[in-house]
């Protein structure tokens, strides 16, 4: 493009008002420059007969003739941008008809950088843009990013790979947030599953794609069908959070025209009414369960975007917790867990949620069904272990002459029963409840109940004890008993019989990392050399691994013999590559 091209595109001979274009012709084809400026002055300047005299006063004060009409353009603008806002504000036809007359003169003036707030506007308030105007905005990335989301919309619309860009950087601060609060050590009070349902789908992410989607249906079923793949690809269950809140961030704004066709709306928000207020009632359960029940022929794909809304995290949490509170009932009522229907209910919808990944990847979409045995055998096996921790923790509430044998508190302190280990070796909602259960003993701070359960999550179905969630829950209460690691035989439990189980997942290495920030003092010396060893990082672990760990080697003041491995390169490409282009899932 030569330069008299890039003149032209002012736009303003378009609009028959003299450009650059015009006053470079003036300049070269003339024999008096300064008589030409004078006059081109002289006819493009405001046009009011009463402000001629008034200029001359302007020059004594010193104000040039540049700020005097950049002045009045701003104020002329700001009217003018003022009183289309009020045009789009009203509806019609007769509305439509003036905006288009509006775009029409206006449009080609859209790269004058003092007039383009103008064309926004129009743009802004016009609910159908013609596509050619769309092309131009899109081709120059200029134009496209002082572009107001609300036109971006209709260019997403159809521009799927363009709506990714955007999203994606999005979608991994989302993720880096929420790793960022489980593997945090040095604010313990910045706990996962403390925040409500209402203040996190609050946060800057989820409010940023809210607004992003506004009322558009084919650009929410965008968003799904990005958090499908990306769960898809990297398992990662923040993804099925995201799902949830930014559904309940819609419901919050009242987007009739999207809650009304997500078919997993009122699932949603009935069940994020019951992890509000962090109680199932029968109500509830009934409306739960008619939603699962009632699927019609058809839509079973449904069940895929359900299953993603029960894997979320803190449903699991809600889940779980709930059940471990009604088998406290029931053991204090003498109940049988096969007789109380909402905790059949939650085990279902565990079930479901536990098997998201499957169900999407397989496209099979079947409610698993509930292993029955789940109920009749392993739940009142786990209720005897739960018996045993309360009768030792009264028995030990006892004078001591009044206690009981010691072979009696030996039977309360063994091993788990067997058909708990058993069922959680097979079953990912048995495993759920176990380290749910652990979680309980720990906030009882009851040290041999947490042992006794400790023992056997390393055989948690798919390496379940494992993941992010739990270890942070877990981890965070057990350095409030810090005083219990001079002890080897909790040394043990924790770290031999679990921990060293899942040290070749680099999460694992971050929570005992974390651990050892606030609990090294209490350890022995060689069971912490031991430990510094172990947690080396290497190679394959990511940087903050090795910032963290000479961090604590500063802290601790213990020094390893070998230097960490240089960590490995992270790769920052967008994580919405290759995503499909959705279905119509929701699309009418």
């Amino acid at each position: 493009m030569n330069p008299s091209q890039k003149i032209a595109l002012s736009g303003l001979e378009e609009v028959n008002v003299p450009g650059p274009l015009f006053l470079k012709a003036a300049l070269s084809e003339c024999d008096d420059p300064l008589k030409a400026i004078e006059t081109f002055q002289v006819e493009n300047g405001i046009l009011l007969p009463s402000l001629r005299p008034m200029l001359p006063l302007l020059d004594l004060h010193g104000v040039r003739r540049l700020d005097f009409h950049t002045s009045v353009l701003e104020e002329l603008r700001d009217k003018l941008i003022a009183h289309i806002n009020e045009l789009g504000a009203k509806e019609g036809r007769q509305r439509d008809l003036k905006l288009k007359e509006l775009l029409v003169k206006s449009f080609p003036v859209v790269r004058v950088k003092a007039l383009r707030p103008v064309v926004m506007c129009i743009l802004r308030n016009t609910p159908h843009i013609e596509d050619k105007y769309l092309r131009i905005l899109v081709r120059d990335r200029e134009l496209y990013q002082d572009t107001d989301t609300e036109v971006k919309r209709q260019i997403w619309r159809d521009n799927q790979s363009l709506f990714g860009d955007e999203v994606s950087p999005l979608l991994s601060q989302y993720i880096r947030e929420k790793e960022h609060i489980l593997f945090d050590h040095l604010n313990l009070n910045n706990l996962f599953f403390t925040p409500t349902p209402k203040v996190r789908r609050q946060g800057e992410v989820v409010q940023k794609l809210a607004h992003m989607i506004g009322n558009s249906v084919k650009l929410y079923d965008m968003v799904l069908q990005f958090l499908r793949t990306l769960f898809l690809r990297t398992r990662n269950v923040h993804y099925c959070t995201l799902r949830a809140e930014l559904l309940m961030a819609l419901h919050d704004l009242e987007v009739q025209d999207i809650i009304s066709v997500d078919p997993c709306h009122k699932f949603t928000w009935c069940l994020d009414a019951c992890i509000r207020e962090k109680n199932v009632d029968m109500k509830r359960s009934r409306e739960l369960q008619g939603f699962l029940d009632n699927i019609k022929r058809g839509q079973e794909q449904v069940l895929g975007d359900l299953s993603m809304t029960l894997c979320d995290p803190y449903a699991i949490n809600f889940l779980a917790t709930s059940a471990i509170k009604i088998l406290q009932h029931l053991i204090n009522n003498e109940g049988m867990p096969r007789e109380n229907l909402i905790l059949v209910l939650l085990l279902r919808m565990l079930a479901l949620g536990l098997s998201a990944w499957v169900m999407i990847d397989s496209q099979d979409f079947k409610e698993p069904k509930l292993d029955s045995q789940v109920v009749t055998k392993f739940l009142p096996a786990l209720m005897s272990l739960m018996v045993d921790d309360q009768v030792r923790h009264l028995h030990s509430k006892l004078p001591p002459d009044e206690r009981e044998s010691a072979i009696t508190t030996i039977e309360h302190s063994g091993p788990a029963p067997d058909a708990v280990e058993a069922y959680i070796q097979e079953n990912a909602v048995a495993s759920i409840l176990a380290m749910y259960y652990t979680l309980h003993t720990a906030r009882q701070k009851d040290r041999v109940g947490i042992l006794r359960v400790m023992a056997i999550l390393a055989s948690c179905k798919d390496d379940r004890a494992y993941e992010d969630p739990f270890l942070h829950s877990l981890i965070a209460l057990i350095i409030p008993m810090s005083d219990e690691f001079a002890n080897e035989d909790f040394c043990t439990g924790l770290f031999d019989e679990f921990l060293f189980a899942g040290l070749t997942r680099d999460n694992v290495t971050r929570h005992m990392l974390k651990l050892l920030w606030y609990i090294h003092q209490k350890l022995p010396q060689v069971r912490l050399m031991t430990l510094m060893k172990a947690l080396q990082p290497t190679a394959q672990h990511h940087e903050s691994v090795h910032k963290l760990y000479e961090n604590l080697q500063k802290r601790v003041g213990t020094l390893t013999q070998e230097a960490p491995a240089e960590p490995m390169e992270t790769d920052f490409d967008s994580p919405l590559k290759s995503v499909p282009t959705p279905g119509p899932h929701y699309v009418s």
